[in-house]
C-alpha cells in the first residue's frame, strides 16, 4: 500500500525544536539504563558484603524495575493535567536525594527499599521524556525521535557498566551509588535552567482519577495499542534478565572480570544503540509489522542459543553471540511498537506513556528474580525466561497485530492502521501509512 505525495509531505512536518530542549528529552532517557547498568559490575561484592543471598540480591534490580514502572504509571497522568516540567523537577530532585540513601544502606533490605523509591524518581524522567517528544514531534519526526531515544538508551547502556567497572576499581558499591546521585543532580540542574514547559494549558487534561480511568479504559479497548504494549513488555523481560542474569553468567561461570564484563556489556549495548538506529531509519519507509517480524526473529534466535547453553557447556563466544542478538532484536522492535501504540494519542500522550511504560520495567520486575532460582552458576534460567517471554510477545504480536484494528466505541479516531487518522488537537499525527502491520516490510513510495 501507498501514500500520497500530500500524506508524505504531511509525515514530515512538525515544529522546530529547540536543540536545547531536544537534548535534554534524549538525556531523561538514561535514568533507566543508568539506575540499572552502573553498579552491576559492582553487584557480587555487593552480596559479599551485605550477606545476602543471590536471589536476594537480585531484588535490589527487581526493585528498581517495579520502581521505574510504578513512577511512570503516576508521574504521566499526572503530566497530562500538571504539565511536564514540574513533575519532572520534583521527581529528578528525589532521585538525587535517594540516590544518597542507597550508598548509606546498612542492610540489602534497607537498599531494596530504596531501590523501589530510586526507581519511582527515575520514572518519572522517562516518561516524561516520551510524552514530550510526543508533544512536539509527529509523522516521521516522531519515528525518528524514538529510535534516537533507543540510540541513547543503548549509549548509556554503554558507558554505565563500562563506567562501573572501572569505578569498582577505586570505589566500592557505595561509591558508585553517590555517582548516581551526582548524576541526578546534573540532570537537576540542566532541567531547571533548559527545559521548558511542552504541553501547554489548553491542551493539558481535566479532571481527577475518573479522567484518567476513562483514558485507561480507552486506551485498553484499543487492540493496536495494546499489543505494542505486550509486545515491548515481554520483550524488555528478555533484556532485564539479561541484566540481572549476565553478570553472574559471565564472571561467575565463564570467569570474566568486572572490567572484562563491562567490556562485554558494552559490545551488546553498542549492538542494541545500532540496530535501534536502523530501526528507527528502516520504520520511516517500511510496515512496522516487518520490522516487528525481524526484531522478534533477531530476539528469538538468541534466546534459543542461551537455552541451549544452558542443557550443554558452550564457548563464550556463542553466549556472547546469543546475548547480542536478544538485544539488538529488543532494540528493532522499540521505535516501531513505540509509535505504533503512541501515534493516535496526543490528548493522552502522559498516560499512554505511562502504560507502554510501565508495562516495559513491571514485566521486566518479574522476569528479572526468575534467573536467579538455580544460583549463580546455571544459565538455564536465563535460557528458559528468555525464550518464553520471547513466545509470548510473538503471540501477542500475532494475536493483536497482525490484522487492522477495527474501530470501537471508545477510540473512535483509530479507524484503521491502514487509513490516514483524523487530527486530533493539538497535533495531527498522519502516521498511519507508515504503521501497517500486515506482510513483510514493504517500502512506502
Amino acid at each position: 500500500m501507498t501514500a500520497s505525495l500530500s500524506t508524505r509531505a504531511s509525515l514530515g512536518r512538525g515544529p522546530r525544536i529547540g536543540r536545547t530542549l531536544a537534548t535534554l528529552l534524549l538525556v531523561l532517557t538514561v535514568f533507566g539504563p543508568i539506575s540499572m547498568d552502573l553498579y552491576l559490575p559492582a553487584l557480587p561484592a555487593l552480596t559479599s558484603e551485605l550477606g545476602a543471598a543471590t536471589s536476594l540480591a537480585q531484588l535490589t534490580v527487581t526493585a528498581c524495575l517495579f520502581g521505574l514502572a510504578g513512577g511512570q504509571l503516576i508521574a504521566g497522568p499526572l503530566s497530562d493535567r500538571l504539565g511536564r516540567r514540574g513533575p519532572l523537577l520534583v521527581g529528578v530532585a528525589a532521585y538525587v536525594a535517594v540516590s544518597a540513601l542507597c550508598a548509606a544502606s546498612p542492610t540489602v533490605e534497607v537498599l531494596i527499599a530504596a531501590r523501589l523509591v530510586q526507581g519511582l524518581a527515575g520514572g518519572v524522567g522517562i516518561v516524561i521524556a516520551q510524552a514530550s517528544g510526543r508533544d512536539l514531534y509527529n509523522g516521521t519526526r516522531l519515528i525518528r525521535f524514538y529510535g534516537r531515544l533507543t540510540v541513547v538508551g543503548g549509549f548509556a547502556a554503554i558507558v554505565g557498566p563500562m563506567l562501573g567497572g572501572a569505578l569498582t576499581a577505586v570505589m566500592d558499591w557505595r561509591g558508585l551509588f553517590l555517582v548516581l546521585a551526582t548524576i541526578g543532580a546534573a540532570i537537576l540542574a540542566s532541567v531547571a535552567l533548559g527545559f521548558r514547559e511542552t504541553l501547554p494549558h489548553e491542551a493539558r487534561t481535566a479532571g481527577g482519577f475518573g479522567r484518567v480511568g476513562r483514558d485507561l479504559r480507552v486506551l485498553l479497548s484499543d487492540r493496536g495499542f495494546v499489543g505494542a504494549v505486550l509486545v515491548q513488555g515481554f520483550v524488555n523481560s528478555a533484556i532485564f534478565a539479561y541484566l540481572a542474569g549476565a553478570t553472574f553468567v559471565l564472571q561467575g561461570i565463564y570467569g570474566l572480570s568486572p572490567q572484562q564484563y563491562a567490556m562485554a556489556f558494552g559490545l551488546n549495548s553498542a549492538g542494541f544503540m545500532v540496530f535501534g538506529y536502523l530501526s528507527g531509519r528502516f520504520s520511516e519507509r517500511w510496515r512496522a509489522g516487518g520490522m516487528l517480524a525481524i526484531g522478534l526473529a533477531m530476539c528469538g534466535a538468541g534466546a534459543t542459543g542461551l537455552l541451549v547453553a544452558g542443557l550443554a557447556h558452550v564457548p563464550l563466544a556463542v553466549v556472547m553471540a546469543s546475548l547480542l542478538l536478544v538485544v539488538s532484536g529488543a532494540a528493532v522492535t522499540s521505535p516501531p511498537s513505540t509509535a505504533i501504540a503512541l501515534a493516535d494519542y496526543p490528548h493522552m500522550a502522559g498516560t499512554a506513556s505511562s502504560v507502554l511504560g510501565g508495562a516495559r520495567f513491571a514485566f521486566g520486575g518479574v522476569a528479572a528474580p526468575l534467573v536467579g532460582v538455580a544460583g549463580a552458576f546455571s544459565i538455564l534460567p536465563l535460557g528458559l525466561v528468555s525464550v518464553t517471554v520471547i513466545m509470548l510477545a510473538a503471540t501477542a504480536g500475532l494475536v493483536f497485530l497482525a490484522r487492522p484494528t477495527r474501530s470501537t466505541a471508545g477510540t473512535p479516531h483509530r479507524a484503521s492502521r491502514t487509513a490516514v487518522v483524523r487530527p486530533t488537537p493539538p497535533a495531527a499525527p498522519e502516521l498511519a501509512a507508515e504503521l501497517t502491520l500486515e506482510g513483510t516490510p514493504t517500502c512506502v513510495e
